[in-house]
């Protein structure tokens, strides 16, 4: 190829890419979205988690349901109080901080506490346990500990401790991750500020509980006659404490005969169980 060859080919090359170039920067202006700096000052403020706690697709949905949609501030778990504070004088709104939630495990039936059908010796999922004949364990309610939520968990918040799940409730987001997964349905949102909890999911009469665990509730209905104000009621053989009226003053948990009301604080302190396990 010959000097002239090369250079038509090199000035037909250049003569594109400037045609090109003219072209990409038409549609660039034609096709071109404007960036609300609104949204990216939002979205620099968020905790980048991703978890989809929030209900909207990872911290880039949430900054626009925020700015566009009108999304509470208090939307993201992750970032708590704090992160809600920030977003309301970034935004100039005013938010109140939401009541903080975190999870829960209804369940105290530990190894000591809890019987079991069988041994279970299998892959440590608590979906395959209670794929295998209902799972290990006597109760068909309770925490079968294999560890699955624990797996799930992004923040450190759940281990095993006795062959129950607990929740460390100061890293616990909320995230609601523990929850979809556990195959017998006994994780729950509860208040942060919640001081009393049913540890039990078992919807058995009092007869066939207590064969299978020390600490079930029985639906004796005890506790719902002893509460000053009417917060707990007795469903299906179940206690239930309604949040919004229970005063956390205890009497249940001093009435309960089969100690399946705790002080949410103490039955998870799972720093001082971790210590002595």
């Amino acid at each position: 190829m010959d000097l002239n060859s090369i250079l038509i080919a090199v000035g037909v090359l250049g003569v594109l890419a400037i045609i090109f170039a003219i072209i990409l920067g038409f549609a660039s202006n034609v096709f071109h979205v404007p960036v609300d700096e609104r949204v990216e000052a939002v979205r620099n403020e968020l905790p980048g988690a991703n978890c989809g706690a929030c209900g909207f697709p990872g911290c880039d949905g949430l900054a626009n349901a925020i700015i566009y949609d009108g999304a509470p501030l208090s939307a993201c778990p992750v970032g708590g109080a704090d992160l809600t504070e920030r977003l309301s004088a970034l935004l100039g709104a005013n938010a109140s901080a939401a009541d903080k939630k975190v999870a829960y495990v209804k369940c105290q039936g530990t190894t000591e506490l809890a019987k079991d059908k069988f041994e279970y010796i299998g892959i440590p999922d608590c979906r395959a346990d209670q794929a295998l004949q209902g799972g290990h364990k006597s109760c068909a309610y309770g925490c079968l500990g294999c560890g699955t939520c624990v797996e799930q968990c992004q923040f450190d918040a759940l281990h095993i401790i006795d062959g129950i799940a607990k929740v460390d409730k100061e890293k616990c987001t909320a995230c609601e991750m523990c929850i979809a997964v556990c195959p017998r349905n006994l994780i729950e949102l509860i208040s942060y500020e919640q001081e009393v909890a049913v540890l039990c999911n078992s919807l058995d009469k009092g007869k066939d509980v207590r064969p299978s665990c020390d600490v079930g509730c029985i639906a004796c209905k005890i506790c719902e006659r002893n509460c000053p104000v009417d917060a707990i009621t007795v469903t299906n053989n179940l206690a239930y404490i309604d949040e919004d009226i229970c005063i956390n003053c205890g009497m249940c948990i001093v009435k309960c005969p089969q100690n399946s009301i705790k002080d949410f604080e103490g039955a998870f302190d799972i720093k001082k169980d971790l210590v002595h396990n």
